[in-house]
């Protein structure tokens, strides 16, 4: 490199260091996980990001970070802190995106997650929708069981099933999933229809997990059926592992409609009961409490309400 591009890259480098606030160094560095990660991130030094932490320790009288040559990890108020700052920030770029611009503005990068049957099914597509309404937003998708802290784990918004008892997140009910009760022929020529709710205490479950087992079944009349009158003894944490063995013969399962539509059209499972219809459950849009949401978080959310209404069409 030349002198004058050294220094061309040395104005460059002290230009993007002098633009980013001490807080915003902090906040980079937990989201990271260390210094030199943080610094690769925003392209400048890691000496200088430590100096802009370090500047805003002395300015609290507060240590922030306990500093390791592999990691830097928040203290305890460290932690304190960046969840109040992120929650700052987050409402301060929702206002101003609220007040400067529409969809045609949307940038940034978004981060959801969900189960990985409901996040397929529906998230995918939702992703594939607002990428032709919002080109320039870069969206994460997360796919697992584990969505309980959306600050820690730095998300945006998380799709939850049923009502939420954590106080301190907000949640927008997007739509409902429609359950059915099912088995198919081949089981039902072993082990006989059921045609009363009593009559499923004779019955093989194929449980959604083993928690499945300690829910009762509710229906839209109001009946119930006790979890105590399920009997299983396969399991799977998968709609899309159920579904097999439920179409080869393996018991009953009460699920999403979608996940069985087209078997119930071919004839490959039977809605079971169909006197009693399943009660279905509420799908919830879950982010941390804030006057103002973030239009890029409230324009994933419009279109995942989209492909949530086609189970109603």
């Amino acid at each position: 490199m030349t002198k004058e591009g050294a220094n061309l890259h040395l104005r460059i480098v002290k230009n993007a260091i002098s633009m980013i606030t001490p807080e915003q160094a902090f906040l980079q560095v937990v989201e990271s996980g260390s210094f030199k990660k943080a610094a690769l991130h925003l392209g400048v030094e890691a000496s200088s990001l430590s100096r802009k932490v370090a500047a805003l320790e002395a300015r609290l009288q507060v240590k922030l970070l306990q500093r390791s040559t592999a990691r830097s990890l928040p203290t305890e108020l460290g932690q304190a802190y960046y969840k109040g700052l992120s929650k700052l920030t987050i409402e301060q770029s929702a206002l101003e995106e609220e007040i400067t611009g529409g969809s045609s503005s949307v940038r940034g990068r978004l981060r959801v997650s969900a189960t990985v049957d409901f996040g397929e099914r529906f998230l995918v597509p939702a992703i594939l929708q607002i990428q032709k309404q919002a080109p320039d937003l870069s969206v994460e998708l997360l796919l697992g069981s584990d969505v309980d802290n959306l600050l820690e784990k730095n998300l945006d918004v998380a799709f939850r099933f049923g009502p939420l008892a954590d106080s301190s997140l907000y949640a927008r009910q997007v739509g409902d999933i429609p359950r059915v009760l099912v088995a198919s022929p081949d089981y039902l020529a072993r082990m006989g229809t059921p045609k009363k709710l009593d009559d499923l205490k004779s019955h093989q479950f194929v449980l959604y997990s083993l928690t499945q087992a300690r829910v009762d079944i509710a229906f839209e009349d109001g009946n119930l059926f006790s979890h105590q009158g399920i009997h299983s003894n396969v399991a799977a944490n998968s709609l899309r592992s159920i579904r097999p063995l439920v179409v080869a013969g393996a018991g009953i399962h009460w699920g999403p409609r979608w996940l069985y539509q087209q078997d119930l059209d071919s004839g490959s499972v039977v809605e079971l009961l169909p006197q009693h219809p399943v009660k279905g459950f509420s799908i919830f849009a879950v982010y941390t409490a804030r006057d103002y949401l973030p239009q890029k978080t409230r324009l994933f959310i419009d279109c995942v309400v989209d492909q949530l209404a086609e189970l109603r069409d």
